[in-house]
This record gives structure tokens, sequence and C-alpha cells, in this order.
């Protein structure tokens, strides 16, 4: 208890997972009262708890202490240990869920990170692995992340309510990070994306795609939009379809956006060309919204500029979005490091 009594207090499940990713990295612990108190189903969820356990085995000599309703809970960071690790991640959120933390965890391991996550591949709410994978790991290598062993790879695509999805992350270890100087994201030079589809027909993915090309087309002409149609065992347990889109610049910015069917028991049916022609629109949003990293990001890259050196990094951003102001409000630091420059 005399532990606790020099831990950082707070109340409420707001910003739970970057707490204590935050708390990891500085070596703070920290205390969480009141998580959903009022709730009719208060404490944890069962996404949370999952979280909670995946700290638990990328890091040695953790102490978690959760009471019984799961409204307090008590976190000691260990050593970030690393290693090789498997996972089963909660179907309720999306494996990008948990690779945007392991994103900011990988390269401060004691070992190289060799991590299996099972679960959902694409879902509504959180950053699928096919976009991490096209725009975080093109931003972490510019902080010089990078190596034959840095990788993510989609073994199984799994889609709601069923999952049944796997991915392969890997990243080596950088103790110290590169300062960045990005406030010129330069002019869009092409256009690349993919259209999947599982346990639905093929064609869903070829609608997508033509629909999507006849925004687009308007806009630049370096365009290529994949399709991907998995079958068997690495379709998942549940049908569905989704496109992602990737803008990248004369710079090296990547801008992205994405869209996924709606589920089995989850609204009206999804029309694949309704799905492509919204998907090209949110891309053509968030190219409007310029800067030298996409809303997905922002938080990412304002994190490891303050892990970074004692330099000073330069970046560019558009309007910040919500996930980044509470990341830039929980940083566990004294002084600033980096300069952000918002565009008007």
């Amino acid at each position: 208890m005399a532990t606790q009594a020099h831990s950082l207090s707070y109340a409420g499940c707001n910003f739970l997972r970057q707490r204590l990713v935050l708390s990891t990295l500085s070596g703070r612990p920290v205390k969480i009262r009141k998580i959903r108190a009022r709730d009719d189903n208060p404490g944890l969820r069962d996404f949370e708890a999952s979280f909670i356990r995946l700290l638990d085995k990328i890091t040695n000599g953790s102490r978690i202490e959760i009471n019984q309703t799961g409204t307090t809970l008590y976190y000691q960071p260990g050593l970030l240990y690393g290693g090789s690790v498997e996972h089963d991640c909660s179907i309720l959120r999306s494996i990008g869920y948990y690779l945007e933390s392991l994103l900011c965890l990988a390269p401060f391991m004691k070992h190289p990170l060799r991590i299996v996550l099972r679960g959902v591949t694409n879902d509504q709410v959180d950053p699928s692995v096919d976009v991490l994978k096209a725009t975080a790991l093109p931003l972490l290598k510019q902080f010089g992340i990078d190596g034959e062993s840095f990788e993510l790879k989609i073994v199984r695509r799994g889609m709601l309510p069923g999952g049944g999805g796997e991915v392969l992350f890997s990243c080596p270890v950088r103790k110290v990070l590169k300062p960045i100087q990005l406030t010129d994201p330069g002019k869009i030079r092409r256009i690349r994306g993919m259209a999947y589809s599982v346990r639905v027909s093929p064609q869903m993915a070829n609608r997508i795609v033509d629909s999507a090309r006849s925004i687009l087309n308007k806009f630049i002409p370096d365009i290529y939009i994949y399709t991907d149609h998995m079958k068997g065992v690495n379709a998942g347990r549940s049908p569905g379809f989704g496109l992602w889109l990737v803008a990248e610049t004369t710079n090296g910015t990547f801008l992205s956006a994405e869209l996924v069917s709606n589920h089995q028991g989850q609204g009206a049916a999804v029309l694949p060309e309704d799905l492509g022609r919204n998907c090209a629109k949110l891309l053509l949003e968030e190219i409007h919204r310029g800067g030298c990293v996409d809303s997905t990001n922002q938080s990412l890259a304002l994190l490891l500029m303050t892990l970074g050196q004692q330099d000073v990094s330069k970046v560019l951003l558009g309007p910040l979005s919500p996930y980044t102001f509470s990341k830039k409000d929980c940083l566990f630091v004294q002084e600033a490091k980096f300069i952000v420059t918002p565009l008007d």
C-alpha cells in the first residue's frame, strides 16, 4: 500500500489504454478508480481486461490489482521484456485496438517483439491492420525503426461477429529514436488500396473497386486498387467486405481512409457501390485536412517525438483528432521536446 500512495490517480474509464501505455513507458504506477461505477454493468469491459493481460505478457514483473467489481485498477508496470508472444484478443474490439499500443511499446523492449494476435482484423471502430501497415509502419521508419524483422502480416482475415483472424507483428529494438522534420507534405503522387471480401462473392471486391475509381479518377490518374478474396480457414468465421485507400505524396506522406460493411445483425445491408464511393470521399476529405501525418497516426507521431532524443522535432498536422487530444493530455512529460504546427 505504501507503493500505491505514490501512484498517479485517475477516475473514469476514459483514456484507460493511453494511461496504461504511458505508465508502462514511464515506469510510473497508476491507480484508476470509478471505472463505469454508475453504469448498469460497472467495471472493466472484456476488451480492456484482454488488453491488460497483453501488457502482462509483454512485460516482466508487472503488478496488477483489480477489485471485485472491476471498478478500480492498480497497475505497477514491470520491465518491457518482449520475446515471442501469442494473444487471443477480445472480439469486441479489433486487433488494431491492441496494435496501436504495441506500436508505441515494441521499439523499447529488452528483446525484439514477435507476437501473434488472433481476433477481428477489420471493424468500424478501430484502425484496421491494413491501414496500420500502410501508414504507421512508414511513420515508424522515419524515426529509425526499421530492419528485416520489422513486419506486420495478415495471416487470416476475420470479420465481426465471429472473428477468426490472425496477425503477425514483429519489431526490432531501438533504444534511441531519430528526431524528425516533417513540415512539407508535398503533392499527391499516387493512390493505392485494397478491396477485400471474405465468405461472400469475389465480385463484391470488383464492384467496390469500380465505384471507388469512379470518384478518384477525377482527382489523379495513378490509381491502383488490389482485390483480396480469402477462402477457407483464411477467411475467418463471418462474411464481410471492405476497402482501404492510401494516398502517397511526393515527400513520403501517407494519408488513409477505410470503410467496412455492417456485420451480421447490425443495421441494413451495405451495397458495395455505396461503400466504395463513400470510402473514396473519405480519402479526399483526409487529403483536404492536410498535414504530414494522417488522423489515424497523429497521436503515435506525437508520442514518439516526445520519447526521442534531446532534439527538436517538427511536424505539420491537420486538425487534431479527439484521440490525439487525449494522448497529448496524458503524456508524462514536464518539458516539451517537439513543435506541432496545426493547419488553419
